[in-house]
C-alpha cells in the first residue's frame, strides 16, 4: 500500500538514491523541502542545476572547481614539492581539514580494481605522471584508502613514480584498514599523515 501519491513517492525515491539517504531521511527531507517556499525550492533546484553544469575537474589536480584551476593548485603559499595522492574530493577535504597539510594535492576519482574492471586507465594517473615532469616535485605521498584497491593503486603508482627518482611516501597507520578516509576524525588522520613511511 502506497502512504503518499505520485510526485511525494518519486521524490522521495530520487532523494533515498542519494548516498548515505536511507529512506526515513528521504521521506524527511522530501517532506522539509515541500514545505519549503517556492521561491526557496527554486533557489534549491537552480543550485543544484548550476554545480551540475559549471563543476568540472581542475586542470592540475582534478579536484572539483568551478574554474579553471582550483583554489588550492592557485594558492602561493602551497608547496609544490610535494603532492598528496588521493581517490576522490571527499579525501582531500578530509585531509584539509587538519589544516596542517600544506602541499598539493592530485585526486585519482578512484582506485585500481580487476575485479570491478577498473584499470589503472580508468582513474587520472596519466594527468599525474604528466605533473611528475616538473623538476620541482620532490616527494609524493599516497593517501589512498587502506583497502585492497588502495593498496593495489598504492603499490602501482609507486612502481611508475620510483624510477623518476621521486620519494614516494605511504602515509602511515592509524587509518584502519577497510575505512574510508573521509568518515576519518581529524586527529587520526594528522598522525596517518606524520608517520608516512617510504614505500
Amino acid at each position: 500500500m502506497e502512504l503518499y501519491s505520485g510526485y511525494i513517492n518519486r521524490l522521495i525515491e530520487e532523494l533515498s538514491a542519494l548516498p548515505g539517504i536511507g529512506n526515513k531521511s528521504a521521506q524527511r527531507l522530501a517532506f522539509h523541502i515541500i514545505g519549503m517556499s517556492p521561491a526557496r525550492v527554486n533557489r534549491l533546484a537552480e543550485t543544484i542545476r548550476d554545480a551540475k553544469e559549471h563543476v568540472t575537474f581542475c586542470k592540475v589536480c582534478q579536484n572539483l572547481t568551478d574554474e579553471e584551476i582550483c583554489p588550492i593548485c592557485k594558492n602561493p603559499s602551497r608547496d609544490p614539492s610535494t603532492i598528496m595522492v588521493v581517490e576522490n574530493p571527499r579525501d582531500l577535504a578530509a585531509y584539509e581539514r587538519t589544516g596542517r597539510y600544506q602541499g598539493l594535492y592530485h585526486v585519482l576519482h578512484g582506485a585500481i580494481s580487476p575485479m570491478l574492471g577498473v584499470g589503472p586507465a580508468d582513474i587520472r594517473l596519466k594527468e599525474l605522471m604528466e605533473r611528475l615532469r616538473d623538476d620541482t616535485v620532490r616527494e609524493v605521498i599516497i593517501a589512498t584508502n587502506s583497502s585492497l584497491e588502495g593498496e593495489t593503486t598504492a603499490m602501482y603508482i609507486s612502481k611508475l613514480i620510483k624510477p623518476a627518482g621521486i620519494r614516494v611516501t605511504r602515509i602511515a597507520s592509524g587509518v584502519p584498514v577497510g575505512g574510508d578516509l573521509e568518515n576519518i576524525d581529524e586527529v587520526t588522520l594528522l598522525r596517518a599523515l606524520e608517520g608516512r613511511t617510504e614505500l
